[in-house]
């Protein structure tokens, strides 16, 4: 965990503004999202999934694996292939505090245009009965 908290840090120093937007959403604002068919993708492990379940459609894209590592530019392949830098797209994990700086690397660094970060993750979502699926079910498989 504190390896997980120093990555956070240091992607935190990496996100300089270059105009793009970074934006907290609430569920209800996601709901929104989601009916208008932003692409949603959640970062978390693949063992985090089964134990909540997923938000329907989607798509599982993990960026820290369980020692807080990652490989941002392998990540942010896959995600192009799920919302170009020009579309918008929602990040979503359990309690947002994974989803903060990897949507500020992505605008940093990548160069998307807007990105949507769920504030208290899917955690939030549950205790609010919003309905989740099983894993199987996800718009794309990490």
């Amino acid at each position: 965990m504190r390896r997980m908290v120093q990555v956070l840090a240091c992607l935190l120093t990496l996100a300089t503004p270059v105009g793009a937007e970074v934006i907290d959403i609430d569920n209800a604002t996601l709901a929104k999202l989601l009916e208008q068919g932003v692409p949603i993708v959640d970062i978390r492990t693949a063992p985090e999934w089964p134990q909540t379940g997923i938000v329907r459609g989607s798509h599982l894209l993990t960026f820290f694996d369980a020692r807080g590592r990652y490989d941002a530019e392998t990540w942010a392949k896959a995600l192009s292939s799920i919302a170009s830098p020009e579309d918008p797209v929602i990040l979503i994990c359990r309690t947002g505090n994974r989803t903060s700086p990897v949507a500020g690397l992505l605008d940093a660094r990548v160069g998307y245009k807007k990105v949507y970060n769920v504030k208290h993750g899917i955690m939030l979502w549950i205790r609010e009965g919003r309905p989740v699926v099983p894993p199987s079910k996800a718009a794309s498989p990490s």
